[in-house]
């Protein structure tokens, strides 16, 4: 490696020089090993150039050479550039040894170790650049971060609504049965959905029934009782006033109404997945592989996404229970009997059973209250009862209809005379309260229950007159259901008891 380069070999000029000289000795130390290691500058000049120098030593051979330099380094110590520079003296006898001596401590050892700060230095600026990169990414990435948590509510899924001509509509399918949707997502921060309803009826009496509740062990979260008149043709937001937690479980949306003819709810596009089309117990041509339109949100419960029209509260909370809904069999209306409560004797039966309509006939008097019971179909845990009814008769009189629920062992006509003697209070029934109806013009009944029932009971339905007359009155109460909520064990509990 210490042999000399051939003659041949050009050398390049050497790009850093380390020394530094007066031009008073610049004859002498360029016939020196030291020549391309020294910068020489001019004494008495304005301007002293120090291109790709970086002076660590000076050199010179004559007092008046030292003298020289002194000044000339006094001016660049002016601009602090430069560390003090030692300034070192050859003998012109020996300067050839102590040259090359020199020069070879320049070349060999500090030559190196500056090529080495060189290319440090040159990654250094490389790793740099590197991490302002890496920062302006990460401020990307903390901007779109923030700009997703500053959204109150954001959408994790969704099922685009798709309308197919060959679709007939489930308009006697939501009344007659429901429609059972899962969620394909986990219920963990889930703080409310929307359904997408893409035409209105005409007639907008009656109300949708919409519960969500977990697939595991049946625990409701919520219910909802929305008229038809409040839904509007687009997306329609249910907001959870508590998001859900306890676990990763899976979330199911049942969809049934009562009343007239329902807003028609959409449909999304054909699936693979079998589990996660919409169905029903009843077969219908529209379900086949496609699930409902819907679109699942996680952010701060009871906000409403702004790109949504409208929001439904719950109408009640069903946390920790399990939700049975179901409809009153046609055997046990049947059994309905009179317990009405008049001194009014008609000639015609005024509470009976039309086996060709599932209905119940309860023909208002004009002086107490036609009452007809329904025994022991209301069992515990009973929270709510629902109807529908209507004077079917265009000129049928103006009337009053309402439920009244009473223990097994209750007095039922004393408990309806009850009724009608303001401020006397009867702890072992209940009663919905009066609600009117005219002629042809349907109307629902919901008696939500304060408390789930504790006891089976019996169903009384009544009805009375509001005017003086009841001609054509021919009230009839049909389509009833019941909600009940039976107490569901966590997941959690179930797991430990295993």
């Amino acid at each position: 490696m210490n042999t000399s380069l051939p003659a041949a070999v050009h050398r390049q000029p050497r790009r850093s020089r380390y020394a530094i000289a007066s031009t008073h000795d610049q004859p002498l130390l360029e016939a020196s090993p030291l020549a391309e290691f020294i910068v020489f500058v001019e004494p008495e000049s304005d301007q002293v150039r120090l291109l790709n120098a970086f002076p660590l030593i000076g050199i010179a051979v004559s007092d008046t050479g030292a003298t020289e330099l002194q000044n000339t380094l006094k001016r660049i110590y002016r601009f602090k550039t430069l560390p003090e520079v030692p300034i070192i003296r050859l003998d012109p006898s020996t300067m050839a040894t102590e040259a090359a001596l020199v020069a070879q401590v320049l070349e060999s050892g500090l030559d190196r170790l500056t090529s080495h700060m060189t290319k440090v230095h040159t990654e250094l600026v490389m790793l740099r650049r590197e991490r302002e990169t890496l920062f302006e990414n990460y401020r990307a990435i903390e901007n779109a971060f923030h700009a997703r948590n500053w959204d109150s509510v954001t959408e994790i899924f969704s099922h685009a609504p798709s309308v197919d001509p060959k679709d007939e509509g489930f308009a006697n399918l939501l009344r007659e049965s429901e429609i059972e949707q899962i969620f394909p997502v986990s219920s963990y921060a889930v703080s409310g959905f929307a359904l997408h309803f893409r035409g209105l009826p005409s007639g907008r009496s009656g109300q949708l029934i919409v519960t969500l509740d977990y697939v595991e062990n049946g625990e409701g979260v919520a219910e909802w009782l929305v008229p038809y008149s409040s839904v509007v043709a687009d997306w329609n937001f249910f907001s959870l006033p508590k998001a859900c937690d306890g676990g990763h479980r899976t979330l199911r949306l049942r969809v049934s109404a009562t009343g007239g003819t329902p807003p028609e709810l959409s449909l999304g596009n054909v699936i693979t997945n079998e589990r996660y089309a919409a169905r029903a117990r009843i077969p219908h041509a529209d379900l086949d592989m496609r699930p409902l339109a819907f679109r699942v949100f996680t952010g701060l419960p009871g906000v409403r996404p702004t790109s949504l029209p409208n929001v439904f509260v719950p109408t009640s909370l069903i946390a920790g229970r399990r939700v049975e809904d179901y409809r009153l069999p046609v055997e046990l209306l049947r059994g309905v009997t009179n317990v009405s409560v008049s001194t009014v004797v008609p000639d015609f039966p005024t509470v009976r059973f039309l086996e060709h309509e599932d209905a119940i006939v309860c023909h208002p008097l004009s002086e107490g209250i036609t009452a007809g019971a329904i025994r022991r179909v209301i069992s515990p845990g009973t929270v709510r009862i629902s109807a529908r009814a209507i004077i079917d008769h265009p000129e049928g009189q103006p009337g009053a209809v309402g439920f009244l629920l009473t223990s097994l062992s209750a007095d039922i006509k004393g408990e309806i005379a009850a009724l009608g003697r303001p401020g006397e209070k009867r702890p072992t029934a209940l009663f919905s309260g009066w609600t009117e109806i005219n002629a042809m013009q349907p109307a629902d009944i919901n008696f939500m229950l304060d408390t789930a029932t504790t006891r089976a009971m019996d169903l009384v339905v009544l009805s009375k007159a509001t005017t003086g007359s009841v001609d054509f009155s021919w009230l009839k109460v049909f389509n009833f259901r019941l909600v009940k909520h039976i107490e569901a064990r966590p997941v959690q509990e179930m797991a430990n008891a295993r």
